[in-house]
Formats: structure tokens, sequence, C-alpha cells
């Protein structure tokens, strides 16, 4: 007998007219407001009800001045990295910033100079470019290879592209948007071809705890001693938990020097500030049974999974779904659609009404494929995906 479950994914909650980007802002993306959003990698769920009680009472209190770290808050996300991911971190090890964007352009300065390279491994996120190429620092790009409906890591570029004094490395792990959970033998291989070569990692791990039956997340600062000392690790609850608005994110970085560089950085850029209730949601989603909210969030992206799974298998070959290992958003490779990859967006807007993110926005090598964002209750996933099926199949 199936347990009730405690949470409900499938209620459905008005986003219009809550300034969400998401959804009040589909119509200026995409063109016409009568479109389905199913890009920005936000949620459609509340988030867990302890966290929006803890927000209500932090609010009731009615004083909102400048905030400094909280020691409870750091408890909180120490303990969930050590028991949800193996990870022993120290407090001193800690950083603010609003975001891991942030995190990632106040690094890129901290650490690089104008001119240097900074390599990413692409399709991947794509304001990484935009923080190299706006702070003038050039871009060097290991792709990574797809075969056989699924990616992994060319090394031997690799080592190559770091041997040529690339001064940072930024790693998307789990990755976005193709999906992948790296092993460990992955990562200790990037970890040690960086200190072998000299180069900084900056390892963008937002999306740690969307992670399916099967695969394990692994913090690249977990690994060893050296590679911890030579990594400096973003993370946010934003994505687990559906923060994005609160602006909250915290850097892990081991080594001393390199912690108080970027502590300078992020001071001088105005970018050290926490949003009081950034850290309010944050320490109750960390501290206050979060796990037991992400586990049957988990469970329900799961599902979602499966039914966006069964729907692209009746598509084959047209629409081909990269499984992910992790996160919740999904890589359909479009390439055999009779639609011309420069178009490919506009059909999926003007044929099926749904908007989705271009496979192009991720990398020259993400043309011909879309990504589309699951997280949403069943009933939206299954609206859209009827929208595509039968848009495809007038083709």
């Amino acid at each position: 007998m199936e347990l009730k479950k405690k949470y409900d994914f499938d209620a459905i909650i008005e986003r219009a007219n809550t300034d969400s980007i998401k959804w009040d802002g589909a119509g200026d993306i995409f063109g016409r407001k009568d479109i389905l959003p199913m890009w920005v990698a936000d949620m459609d769920f509340a988030s867990p009800p302890g966290v929006i009680e803890a927000i209500k009472k932090r609010a009731s209190h009615g004083l909102f001045g400048y905030t400094g770290p909280s020691g409870r808050y750091h408890e909180s996300f120490i303990r969930w990295m050590e028991t949800r991911h193996k990870w022993e971190i120290m407090e001193n090890w800690l950083l603010h910033s609003p975001g891991v964007v942030s995190s990632i352009i106040n690094s890129i300065l901290a650490f690089t100079e104008p001119g240097d390279p900074v390599l990413i491994q692409p399709p991947v996120y794509h304001p990484f470019y935009s923080c190299i190429k706006d702070n003038h620092r050039r871009l060097v790009i290991n792709p990574l290879k797809y075969e056989d409906s699924r990616y992994s890591i060319d090394f031997d570029d690799l080592d190559l592209k770091l041997s040529g004094g690339v001064k940072m490395m930024v790693l998307c792990s789990p990755h976005n948007p193709v999906g992948r959970v790296w092993k460990k033998e992955e990562l200790l291989k990037i970890g040690e071809l960086c200190l072998t070569h000299g180069t900084l990692l900056v390892s963008d791990e937002i999306h740690c705890d969307i992670v399916f039956s099967g695969h394990d997340h692994i913090p690249m600062g977990s690994l060893s001693r050296e590679i911890a000392m030579n990594t400096v690790t973003c993370i946010s609850a934003t994505k687990t938990f559906n923060l994005a608005g609160l602006a909250e994110s915290l850097v892990i970085a081991p080594d001393e020097i390199r912690k108080i560089r970027l502590e300078k950085t992020l001071r001088k850029n105005g970018a050290g500030i926490l949003n009081i209730f950034g850290m309010t949601a944050s320490q109750e989603a960390f501290g206050g049974g979060g796990e037991e909210w992400v586990e049957e969030l988990i469970e329900y992206l799961q599902g979602n999974l499966k039914y966006l799974t069964e729907v692209l298998d009746s598509l084959e070959p047209r629409i081909k779904l990269i499984e992910p290992e992790g996160t919740y958003l999904a890589w359909l490779d479009c390439r055999s659609l009779p639609v011309a990859p420069a178009d490919l967006n506009k059909f999926f807007i003007h044929e099926a009404g749904v908007g989705l993110n271009d496979g192009a926005m991720f990398g020259t090598s993400g043309s011909g494929f879309q990504r589309l964002n699951f997280a949403c209750p069943r009933s939206i996933l299954e609206k859209g995906m009827e929208k595509i099926e039968k848009a495809v199949k007038r083709l």
C-alpha cells in the first residue's frame, strides 16, 4: 500500500501577475502572451511549508536592517552538506553572495586578469559565456562529446587546452543543460588536470540536490585536500527549494588566501550584503526538515520524467530525450525534425504554443536542441507535451 504523500506537488499555483520572469516575462521573450512557459530554471511548486512560515515569522518582526551571516545558518548548511553529500566543511571557508552567477563573476575578477583564458564545457549554462566575455577574459572551450545519446568529457582536449595556460576552469556539476551527474573518476581527473596545469577550478554546484536514482552528486572539494584547496565551490538553496527570487548563495573556499581575496572582491563590488529573507529561508530549508520535502520532490520529478520519456518515445526519432541524471531540465535532441535549427525555437513557440530555451544559447554545439523545464505539476507538463506532440505530428 502506497503511503500518502505529505506535500502536494500537483497543486496549480497561479503565477501570473507576480512579476515572475518565467510567466509574466514570457510575452516579451517569446513574442506572444498565450505561451505555455517551460523555460526558466525555477519550479512551479511552492517552497517547503516550514520555509514559508519562517519567512512570515521574520517579516512579522517588522525590522529589516543590514544583516550579517548567522551562525545558525552556517551550522544548518554545514550539517546539510555532511549528511547529504558526505563533505565536512568548515565555517571559516564560507562566503556569501547574491547568487551563483555573481560568485562566478567575482571569482573571475578576483583570480584572473583581463585577457586571461577561462575554460568552460559547452553546451553549458549560458551566463558562463557573459561572465567571461563581459569581463574581458578570453573564452576557451572544451566541448563535451555527444555519443549514443550521452555526453562525456573529452579529456584529451581538456588536457591540451589547460596546458595552454588556462587560468580558470568553470565546471557545471551537475551539468546544465545536458543533465550529467559527473562520476567520481571523471571529477578526479578534472581536479588532477587542473592541479597539474595550475588552473583554478570554480565549481557551480547549484543543482547538487536534484539527483535521480542510481546517481550521486560528489562535491569537487570533497575529493582530496589538494583538490579542495584548488577549488572554489558556488552553491545555493535556491534551485533545491525554489528560492531564486530571494538572492542568496554561498561560496566554499577552503584556501584561506583565496577566500580573503574573493571576500575583498565581493565587498568591493557591493556583492557581499546578505538578503535577510534569503538567509532566513535558506537556514530553515537546510536545517528545518527540508530533506523530507526534497525526497518527495525528487520522487515527483522522476514521475514527471517517466511521463516525459513515454511521450517522447512515441515521437522517436524526431525528438530524442537525453535522459537527465540530475536537475529538472530535459535536453531534447530535435535535429531529426524537418525544421532548420535556426527556426526550431520559433516552431515550438508558434506551432506548439510552448516556450522552451533554444539550445543554441548554450553554445554552437547546442544548435538543434531545446531545453525543457519539467519542474511543474503533472497536469501542466501533460498540457505542454500534448501541444508539442500535436505540432510535431502535423509536420
